[in-house]
């Protein structure tokens, strides 16, 4: 897409318009929020109207060199932005383009990791929270929330028997090797503990569960059946596939010979929807859950 059509469609999660050089504290955060989330470009020369107004010529080398001492002096880890200057409509603007880093988290330097980490969001800088660096290290080493060890617990106080029992019913019997190939264990110092992923599937953590509700019309307002289901990831999910089928809407057809009962909606497509919802959902976010409405 070229640079003129991305100005047009405004402000977002990888571009950021300024009519004139912002103060070095907002340039940092930009790059920093840029260098924690997908990247961007940071365009100076355009107003709020995306307006092309560009810079003066006379200034166009200050700017460049002003921007790269706020990057070097107030982002840690070191960010290396590409900039270069675009002729849009006979006016120039400039572009500070910044890749998505390895080196997560970003931060600045004056206020320190945990209060100086920023993220994009949408089209604005937000500072992150303590979750939210984390995860952003967990990048940085190639590692998932799933695969980390949980050292709450040794392997061998766990009842695993709910998946045990689910590999048994499809003829592929669960060993300690196939947990550790699955990164379902890890071995530290001489003891075995459980994975995330292992306590995730085993609904171990107080956020693994899943809220449903029947409401009386199209909103919340009022709600005439609630219910919470938690334990391990396969009893949750039929459990809210029951849930789901007890409350939407049966049809029968004769069919030749023969009656033939179907769901309002397909079984497949809404047991594909709650698979979904069970194992995207991003399990380091303890403050939320799963919740499931039907209405009537």
């Amino acid at each position: 897409m070229k640079l003129i059509e991305q100005i047009q469609k405004g402000e977002s999660k990888t571009l950021e318009l300024k009519k004139a050089l912002p103060k070095n504290e907002n340039i940092a955060k930009t790059v920093i929020a840029f260098s924690n989330t997908s990247g961007g470009k940071l365009i100076i020369g355009v107003n709020d109207n995306r307006e092309i107004v560009g810079i003066n010529d006379n200034e166009l080398f200050y700017i460049q060199d002003k921007i790269v001492s706020v990057i070097v002096d107030n982002c840690s880890p070191g960010i290396i932005p590409e900039i270069y200057n675009v002729n849009i409509e006979g006016k120039l603007v400039l572009v500070i383009e910044i890749v998505r880093g390895n080196l997560k988290p970003y931060f600045l330097k004056s206020q320190g990791k945990v209060d100086g980490t920023y993220i994009r969001i949408g089209a604005t800088n937000r500072l992150a929270d303590l979750d939210t660096i984390a995860e952003l290290e967990r990048q940085k080493r190639h590692t998932s929330f799933d695969e980390e060890i949980c050292y709450e617990v040794a392997f061998d106080q766990l009842d695993i028997s709910p998946l045990l029992q689910r590999f048994e019913n499809i003829g592929n019997p669960l060993n300690e090797d196939k947990l550790r190939n699955l990164k379902l264990v890890k071995t530290e110092n001489g003891t075995t503990y459980p994975t995330n992923a292992l306590m995730i599937l085993l609904g171990k953590f107080p956020h693994c569960t899943v809220k449903y509700a029947r409401f009386k019309g199209t909103t919340m307002d009022i709600f005439v059946d609630k219910k919470e289901y938690e334990g391990d990831i396969f009893s949750i999910l039929e459990n809210t596939q029951s849930f789901v089928l007890n409350h939407i809407n049966l049809k029968a057809e004769i069919k030749g010979l023969y009656r033939e009962e179907t769901y309002e909606i397909p079984v497949v497509a809404l047991r594909e929807t709650l698979v979904n919802a069970l194992i995207h959902r991003d399990y380091v976010n303890q403050g939320r859950d799963i919740k499931v409405g039907v209405y009537k």
